[in-house]
């Protein structure tokens, strides 16, 4: 680490090891707790006055950090433990389907290494996200029916951000507009997808000057409906963009990722759905790769 740091001028020196002590939200947001991931089947329409109360819990373990223009920095390793909370509520608008949601991550960083040295940590609450989704399209039929919601998605900056050490928060505002769509494809199949572009706002901390390039996330999904309470997805995550920079300068850091998730969710009682997602990176650029992301939800329907 220290004769990477050697190599740079002052201020590039800065920004790499402030955007190094900003990792946790890049890697949150490279997959292994980001708020705007989208399950399988989240683009459900359900009836007016219908609340939902889920809670994850998520681990992820990763051990190789790439940064651009360097490479691999060995002796590197983020863990994360994070649990979000989340309600749904489902209405309507002269008979549109919308709802709102409200999603708030507490996370835990027992492991946090950059080319050996351990970082410091700021555990807690991470920044607040709140949700606004409008499905102008929503057709019944049960086999080939066609669904598009479309979400705007405004994260506050609520959580901590430690611009010496690694933290939930980002520290600032982040608009992030999606759009989800569930197609049939009969015989017990069905195609789920979403693509949303992250906008997030320059901001000053500690003296320093942060600022991200807008990050667009891709998820696609193949879900099978083994019977009415259960089913099982297979899919793809991509993360594309979001080269961050320190004063001006390059971190190296960004979100580009390919990340593989298998998903099986089962109803327990009529209004408890249990689910469990394992996920691996294969590959990254600018950021920590995830080796394992294992997560377990649980959904109360009200």
């Amino acid at each position: 680490m220290k004769k990477i740091i050697e190599r740079c001028s002052l201020s590039a020196a800065k920004a790499m090891i402030a955007g190094m002590t900003a990792l946790a939200g890049i890697t949150l947001s490279s997959g292994s707790a980001s708020a705007i991931d989208m399950s399988p089947a989240d683009y459900t329409v359900l009836p007016d006055g219908t609340v939902l109360a889920l809670t994850y819990f998520q681990y992820s373990t990763s051990d190789r950090l790439n940064v651009d223009g360097v490479g691999d920095i060995p002796g590197s390793r983020l863990d994360v433990g994070v649990t979000l909370l989340r309600g749904v509520y489902y209405s309507s608008i002269d008979g549109v389907p919308v709802s709102m949601q409200a999603i708030l991550p507490v996370g835990t960083f027992p492991n946090a290494t950059i080319g050996g040295t351990d970082q410091q940590t700021s555990d807690g609450f991470g920044d607040l996200t709140l949700g606004f989704t409008v499905t102008p399209v929503n057709t019944s039929d049960k086999d080939y029916g066609t669904t598009i919601g479309i979400t705007t998605f405004l994260t506050t900056p609520t959580g901590n951000f430690d611009t010496t050490g690694v933290s939930l928060g980002s520290g600032t505002w982040t608009l992030t507009p999606q759009i989800g769509l569930m197609q049939g494809l009969g015989n017990g199949f069905f195609f789920d997808a979403a693509v949303d572009v992250a906008f997030q706002k320059d901001h000053k901390e500690d003296g320093l000057s942060f600022s991200r390039n807008p990050s667009t996330e891709l998820q696609t999904y193949l879900r099978y409906q083994v019977s009415e309470k259960t089913s099982v997805s297979f899919g793809y995550a991509g993360f594309f963009g979001g080269a961050s920079k320190v004063d001006d300068v390059a971190t190296g850091l960004k979100t580009r990722s390919d990340q593989l998730r298998i998903f099986a969710n089962t109803f327990v009682t009529p209004s408890v759905q249990l689910q469990g997602m394992l996920g691996t990176d294969i590959n990254v650029e600018g950021g920590f790769k995830q080796d394992l992301v294992a997560q377990i939800r649980v959904l109360k329907i009200f």
